[in-house]
């Protein structure tokens, strides 16, 4: 999803504590930094168990928690909990190494039992893949962990041990079982570099930071995220100093944004692709199931406008025209070689439509053939793999 790379970047700054190692290495935690989140806060964010496949909650688990490993800066799946592991020869057993010396928040050290209840405590996105490839998690002994495959899995780390899922995140076994799922909810432990302080569903979370984590100390004492969904109110919390950070601030605020001295445009949106989809073309009736008019389409539209206007002008969007085949899923790219006006009149002169796209009006020039189908494409935000084929 477009999402879980603005989040994960996030969630890397929050993880690494706002600021370089020289700054945190020069005294306690302090101040307070306010957060302008753009989504509602959902209770099911700060639990790695109920992650369903998208970034957002893992802002808060990058906070809250820790994993076996995680994305860190140059490092895609960077040692964390686990220092280290190894595959088996045979491909059926992955074993990890802990590192020694990790406690929860609330002072259980970390031990191979929390690991292996973490895994078959996840219940989020392929929980259920992940569960039937694993035949067993073995606890070697307490700083050491092996799961066993039923059959070699060489997908086994991309789905254990990144973002695609949140099933290598650890959480507290014996504080879970002594509080319960409702007593977690109410008040989740991890051992991340902030500790949960108090929260109000969908609306706010406050966390103070977490001085025993074991990467280094965060330099800011307390992060109150508070859930804004609405762009124009975030902005107008940046105005009044309600808020430090506004989050995913595009469009027009960017402009407005970039044109205040008081403020500054830190990040527009990281990378990501964009599509446009045409959810009628397996309908034979409706024109959208005809290749020329999908192409057509695609080169009419004025992609740079739609990126300046909706990002800004130093972000890079590229936009593609959906179109595949059933039997396969992500065929290669087969993009258009002139996108032109004229490209697109001569595409829709073939199916006998005399006038092209018209992206200015804000419909099709050909909706009334289009019956009750509608001509107006969904837009879409596309994350892994998703640079789907142009036609």
């Amino acid at each position: 999803m477009v999402r879980i790379t603005v989040s994960i970047a996030l969630a890397t700054v929050l993880a690494l504590g706002l600021s370089s190692a020289e700054v945190s290495a020069q005294g306690q935690p302090e101040g307070q930094l306010n957060i302008a989140f753009d989504a509602s806060i959902a209770p099911t964010f700060l639990d790695p168990a109920e992650t369903p496949g998208i970034g957002t909650p893992f802002v808060f688990l990058y906070a809250l928690h820790d994993a076996m490993m995680k994305p860190l800066p140059g490092n895609d799946m960077a040692p964390c909990v686990a220092e280290s592991w190894k595959e088996g020869a045979d491909g059926l057993t992955y074993e990890f190494k802990l590192r020694e010396g990790l406690k929860f928040h609330n002072g259980d050290p970390v031990t191979a039992e929390d690991v292996k209840f973490s895994f078959l405590r996840y219940r989020g996105a392929s929980a259920k893949l992940l569960h039937d490839r694993v035949k067993s998690v073995d606890v070697v002994d307490p700083l050491r962990v092996r799961f066993v495959l039923h059959a070699p899995w060489p997908d086994f780390l991309v789905f254990y041990a990144t973002p695609a899922t949140g099933a290598a995140w650890v959480v507290p076994k014996k504080y879970i079982e002594k509080v319960g799922e409702d007593g977690f909810r109410r008040q989740p432990v991890g051992l991340g570099p902030y500790r949960f302080v108090s929260a109000k569903p969908g609306i706010e979370l406050v966390v103070e930071a977490n001085e025993q984590y074991w990467r280094k100390k965060p330099t800011i004492k307390r992060i109150v995220f508070k859930g804004v969904p609405d762009r124009t109110t975030r902005l107008a919390m940046l105005k009044t100093g309600e808020a430090d950070i506004g989050y995913l601030m595009v469009g027009l605020e960017a402009a407005t944004i970039k044109a205040d001295p008081k403020l500054k445009l830190a990040k527009v949106i990281a990378p990501a692709a964009w599509w446009v989809e045409f959810p009628e073309q397996w309908n034979p009736k409706s024109p959208w199931h005809d290749r020329r008019v999908r192409l057509a389409a695609n080169l009419a539209v004025d992609k740079q406008a739609i990126n300046e206007a909706e990002n800004s002008p130093s972000a890079s969007i590229r936009i593609h025209t959906t179109w595949y085949r059933r039997s396969v899923s992500w065929p290669k790219p087969a993009i258009p070689t002139a996108s032109t006006r004229e490209s697109s009149r001569r595409c829709l002169r073939s199916r006998r439509w005399a006038r092209p796209w018209e992206p200015t009006s804000g419909r099709s020039a050909f909706a009334p053939a289009c019956g009750p189908w509608s001509a107006r494409p969904s837009w879409r935000p596309g994350g892994r793999r998703s640079w789907a084929a142009s036609s």
